[in-house]
């Protein structure tokens, strides 16, 4: 697009002469497709604009990766509508990528061409804070973020520093792997983080991509405990792949559980589940809120009612490299089976509606390559 000249030089690594070439004669192997975000907006007004680029190149130690799926993800939402802002415009969104290897850049020694790879949201972090020598790259003052401060992997291409992304196990199809990348790992973090244990009882608020993926792990992890899962009242669909995936009991947020709460997880883009969950929570409990923003307040707490006790509310914030590798392993020895929903890519915008709607069933997954 002409109107991305300078921009779309400087990412590629080429000058603007050679970007008008390659834009005006579509030289074999030198642009590609993505679905790109110009400006803050509503999702309903479907912001997303499918444009030609020029292809990434990979720098020293990264790898061009030729994107097979990437997941769609409650982030993207946060991003598009400004509750996360991306680091400029335009932005090609997306961190829920799987691909295969196309080519490498100078020092790269870690994969081949040809190796299927995953690339989640943590981007890179400096290796050097106390964060990163602790093993939180999460918390990295310096991090970035992929889709967010670096292109993603809504786009038929897009690259990665090779430390920073992962074998995929060949138990997954691209498109089964995909939602592990994010929904899958940041649901692995937030379960640690919720100190479930066997014999327990775990509430999860919200049965999207990430909690359809965290039952799997619990049942599988916790044969003894029971998981309570919480949806919008008369969410159908949802409630009935949590029954499908094992549910030992199903309400709405809103209702009391049968028993108390060992542990819970607010997956929900909204304030009030936070405070539901609280209120079931056994003595001594702890909430964990697996979201980067909410789109409505918490709302006030009751301190005696909701905090005393000794429960504790805790965050989850993004995840490390060590999440990715470890919950890959455990998702392909489980094996955990992703329910997805398949769009191709330039029905992102539909894909991100529906998703806002809460009427994907699992995860949403944009099919960009054989």
């Amino acid at each position: 697009m002409r109107e991305y000249r300078g921009y779309w030089a400087r990412t590629a690594g080429i000058t603007q002469r050679q970007l008008d070439v390659l834009l005006s004669k579509g030289k074999e192997g030198g642009t590609m497709e993505a679905m790109v975000l110009e400006k803050t907006s509503l999702v309903e007004e479907k912001p997303l604009r499918l444009v030609e680029l020029p292809r990434p190149v990979p720098g020293r130690g990264e790898i061009l990766v030729r994107v097979s799926a990437c997941g769609v993800c409650h982030t993207e939402l946060d991003e598009i509508e400004g509750r996360v802002s991306p680091s400029y415009f335009p932005m090609i969104l997306g961190h829920e990528i799987v691909g295969r290897v196309e080519r490498l850049g100078s020092g790269a020694k870690k994969f081949r061409k040809g190796d299927r790879v995953g690339i989640a949201w943590i981007n890179r972090a400096c290796g050097k804070c106390s964060f990163c020598l602790n093993g939180e790259e999460n918390l990295c003052d310096t991090a970035t973020w992929t889709g967010k401060d670096v292109h993603g992997g809504y786009a038929e291409y897009t690259v990665i520093y090779e430390d920073f992304a992962y074998p995929i196990p060949e138990t997954f199809t691209d498109a089964k792997a995909a939602p592990l990348l994010c929904a899958g790992v940041i649901g692995y973090r937030a379960l640690r983080l919720s100190g479930m244990e066997d014999g327990k009882v775990l509430g999860l608020y919200g049965f999207g991509a990430s909690a359809h993926i965290v039952i799997q792990v619990a049942k599988h992890k916790y044969p003894n405990g029971k998981v309570f899962v919480f949806t919008r009242p008369n969410q159908k669909q949802h409630q009935n792949l949590a029954r499908e995936l094992g549910a030992d009991w199903i309400g709405a947020t809103g209702d009391a559980s049968p028993e108390k709460l060992d542990c819970a997880i607010d997956f929900t883009p909204v304030g009030e589940p936070i405070r539901e969950a609280l209120r079931n929570l056994q003595k001594g409990g702890r909430v964990v809120i697996n979201a980067i923003r909410k789109t409505t307040p918490v709302p006030e707490l009751d301190y005696t009612e909701h905090l005393w006790y000794e429960k504790e509310l805790k965050s989850v914030a993004n995840v490390t490299r060590r999440d990715a590798q470890e919950f890959l392993f455990l998702a392909a020895e489980i094996p955990i089976v992703p329910e997805t929903q398949e769009f191709r890519l330039e029905e992102a915008n539909e894909a991100l509606i529906l998703l806002k709607e809460g009427r994907i069933r699992g995860a949403g997954v944009l099919k960009i390559a054989g």
